[in-house]
C-alpha cells in the first residue's frame, strides 16, 4: 500500500465508511474503519462468482476517465449505462462519495485522481481476487473473463498475447471469453487456449462447412463449435452452467483474414436451444452466460432467451453498479457488466437453494490501487514480461496539460492527437480513426510515453493509408457507423462509438433514419461545406478489409508528437448533436 499524506488519508477515510444505497449491495467496507479492510466484503449465499472483462492487457495501475457521453435512445433511454456525470450520481445516490464519484462518473475527474491515484493492475486484482475466493471458500467461487485480455499494450502485441495468458493463469481465471483475441491469428489463438488454464468458452463461434472438410480444428466436428460451448462446474454442493458468448460481430468489426475459417453471431436461437438442453439434461442450479455481447445487446438477450439467470457481460466497457433486472416470458434474468482495464471487478454471491436461486448479492468492486498491497508473485511476474521492453515503454516521446483520454461516443482528446497526426503527417485534408473504446488516460503534468501511446494503438493491423475518398463516400462512412452506434434495435448495435473525425464538423441526429442522421458535413480550416462529388485526401488506419500500405500509427502519431513535444490548448472536434437535451447521457 503506498504512503499516504494526512491530507489524503482525511480525504478517503470520510467516504469510507459510507455503504453504497444500490440494491442487493454488499456493505463495502468492514466496521473497523480501517483502509485494509477495504475490500473485505461480508461474505453471502453458498455460491461466489468474480468476474473482470476488457482489461486489454494493462497488467499496471492505470488512470481511466468514466465517459462523459454515453447516449442512449429508444427503450435505452435514460437507462443505466446510458447516464453520466451529476445525473448518474443522482440516479444511484452516490454524489458526495468521492470514492464512488471517483469510480463510476467523469465528475471532478482531474481533482480525485490527483488525491486517489491510479486504479486497476493485475498485481492489486490478485490481491483482491484472492482473498475473496479464500474468505469466502476456493472450492465455492468461480472466477471468470469476460474476453478483451490479450490485446491493449505493447507486451500484449509483441508476445501475441502471451503475457495475458500468464497473467490470466496466475491470477486463477477458471472460465474465459473472447472478442479481441480473435485479432491474433488463428493458430495463434489455438495456441494461447491451449497454455490458458481457464476454459475458453463460445456457444456461437462455428467453423465453416468446408474448413471442416479440409481438416481444420474444431472442439466438435459435429455441432461445427470451434470451441467448447459450455460448461458445469461443481462449487460445493451447487452445480453451475456456464455458457460462453464470444464477441458476434467480431469478423465485422475487425479482420476476417486473421481467422477465415469460423464464423460468428449473436445466434439467440441457438442459445436458447442450449440452455433448453442444459436445464432439461444437466439438471443446473444456475446457468450463467458469460457474455462479450455490450450491454444493450445482452439486455436483449436477456427479453428474448429464458432460462438464464445471469448474463455477466463485456464488450461495452460500462461499469454499471448494479445487476439490471430484465423481464423475459418466464421470468427474470439480471444483466451485468464489469467496466473495463482492470479497474473493476464484480462480486456476484448466490444462494442457491433446492435447485435453484433464491437471493443474490451483487457488488461492482472499484480496485483503487492505492488501497490494495500488491500480489509479490503476481508483480513479479509482471516485471519479467515487461524487463524485455522497458527502455522502449518509458521513453518520453511528449508532455501534456490536457487531460488526454479515449472514453465517450465522439472524440476523446486521445483520438484527436491521432487525428491531427495523420493528417500533419500524411499531408490530408481529412482523417478518420476508429471509434474504438479501449485506451487509457494521461493526466496534467505527466510525460506521456511511449508505453501510454501503445494503449491507444496497440493492435495488429494498425497500418495507416492516404486516399482520395468523395464527400459523398465520407458522408456514407458517418452513416454507416452511426447506424451502428444509434440503431433502434440493440442486435443491431455493434458496440463502438462514432468514428473519430479529424478537419471537418458535421451535424448529427442520433434519432433519424440511416442515411438521414448526417448533415451539415465542413471543412473545419475553410469552413467550405463538403461537396458530394468532389474528392478529399482522407487518412487514416485499421482497415478491415485488407491490410493498408502504410506505417502502423504509433510511427505517425509519435512523429507528430516529436515535433509538437507538448499538448497545450487542444481542440477537440465534437459535431454538434440535435435532440440530446434533457438526455441523461451527455454531459453538456
Amino acid at each position: 500500500m503506498s504512503k499516504l499524506s494526512r491530507r489524503e488519508f482525511i480525504y478517503m477515510m470520510s467516504v469510507l465508511g459510507a455503504a453504497p444505497v444500490f440494491a442487493n449491495s454488499h456493505t463495502r467496507m468492514a466496521d473497523t474503519n480501517k483502509l485494509e479492510d477495504y475490500y473485505k466484503l461480508q461474505n453471502f449465499g453458498n455460491v461466489r462468482l468474480l468476474h473482470m472483462t476488457d482489461s486489454h492487457a494493462q497488467l499496471m495501475p492505470v488512470y481511466f476517465r468514466e465517459p462523459s457521453v454515453n447516449l442512449g435512445f429508444h427503450g435505452n433511454y435514460g437507462k443505466p449505462p446510458h447516464i453520466v456525470g451529476e445525473k448518474m450520481l443522482d440516479y444511484y445516490g452516490i454524489k458526495g462519495n468521492k470514492r464512488l464519484e471517483y469510480a463510476f462518473s467523469s465528475v471532478n475527474f482531474e481533482k480525485h485522481a490527483k488525491v486517489m491515484g491510479r486504479v486497476g493492475g493485475f498485481a492489486q486484482l490478485k490481491t483482491v481476487i484472492d482473498h475473496l475466493r479464500n474468505n469466502f471458500g476456493a472450492e465455492k467461487t468461480l472466477m471468470m473473463d469476460g474476453g478483451d485480455t490479450w490485446q491493449g499494450s505493447a507486451t500484449a502485441l509483441y508476445t501475441r498475447g502471451k503475457d495475458m495468458v500468464g497473467a490470466m493463469n496466475l491470477l486463477g481465471v477458471d472460465v474465459a471469453v473472447g472478442h479481441w483475441e480473435f485479432t491474433y491469428k488463428a493458430e495463434e489463438v489455438l495456441a494461447n487456449v491451449k497454455e490458458l488454464n481457464a476454459e475458453f468458452l463460445a456457444q456461437n463461434v462455428k467453423v465453416k462447412d468446408d474448413a471442416l472438410f479440409d481438416g481444420a480444428e474444431a472442439y466438435d466436428e459435429d455441432t461445427g463449435h470451434a470451441f467448447k460451448p459450455y460448461t458445469i462446474k461443481k462449487m460445493g454442493n451447487a452445480r453451475v452452467a456456464i455458457i460462453g458468448q464470444a464477441f458476434p460481430y467480431t469478423t465485422i468489426a475487425n479482420p476476417q483474414r486473421f481467422i477465415p475459417d469460423w464464423t460468428f453471431g449473436i445466434k439467440d436461437e441457438d442459445m436458447q436451444d442450449l440452455v433448453d438442453t442444459i436445464r432439461e439434461e444437466e439438471k443446473p442450479d444456475a446457468v450463467i452466460v458469460l457474455s462479450h455481447n455490450g450491454f444493450d445487446v445482452d439486455q436483449k438477450m436477456a427479453e428474448v432467451c429464458t432460462g438464464i439467470d445471469f448474463i455477466m457481460g463485456g464488450h461495452t466497457h460500462d461499469g454499471v453498479p448494479e445487476a439490471v433486472p430484465v423481464k423475459n416470458e418466464e421470468g427474470t434474468t439480471y444483466v451485468c457488466n464489469a467496466g473495463s482495464n482492470g479497474k473493476f471487478l464484480n462480486v456476484l454471491d448466490l444462494d442457491i437453494q433446492n435447485g435453484k436461486i433464491v437471493d443474490h448479492k451483487f457488488t461492482l468492486l472499484p480496485i483503487f490501487s492505492d488501497l490494495v498491497p500488491e500480489d509479490k508473485d503476481m508483480k513479479a511476474y509482471i516485471e519479467k514480461v515487461r524487463l524485455p521492453y522497458i527502455k522502449e515503454l518509458n521513453r518520453t516521446i511528449a508532455t501534456t496539460e490536457e487531460t488526454l483520454f479515449r472514453r465517450g461516443n465522439f472524440n476523446g482528446s486521445w483520438d484527436q492527437i491521432i487525428c491531427d497526426a495523420l493528417i500533419d503527417v500524411k499531408g490530408a485534408d481529412i482523417s478518420l480513426s476508429p471509434g474504438f473504446r479501449w485506451g487509457t488516460t494521461v493526466m496534467p503534468g505527466q510525460d506521456i510515453t511511449f508505453d501510454d501511446l501503445m494503449t491507444q494503438t496497440a493492435m495488429t493491423y494498425p497500418e495507416t493509408y492516404a486516399r482520395d475518398i468523395t464527400g459523398q463516400g465520407i458522408k456514407d462512412i458517418l452513416e454507416d457507423v452511426a447506424d451502428n452506434l444509434f440503431n433502434a434495435d440493440p442486435f443491431y448495435q455493434q458496440g463502438g462509438d462514432m468514428v473519430r473525425t479529424g478537419g471537418i464538423s458535421y451535424t448529427i441526429d442520433p434519432k433519424a433514419k440511416m442515411g438521414s442522421r448526417i448533415t451539415n458535413l465542413q471543412l473545419t480550416k475553410n469552413g467550405k461545406k463538403l461537396e458530394a462529388s468532389k474528392s478529399y485526401k482522407v487518412a487514416g488506419w485499421s482497415t478491415v478489409g485488407a491490410k493498408s500500405p502504410g506505417e502502423p500509427v504509433w510511427e505517425t502519431v509519435e512523429t507528430y508528437l516529436g515535433n509538437v513535444k507538448h499538448i497545450a490548448n487542444l481542440r477537440v472536434d465534437t459535431p454538434d448533436i440535435i435532440g440530446v437535451k434533457n438526455n441523461p447521457g451527455i454531459v453538456i
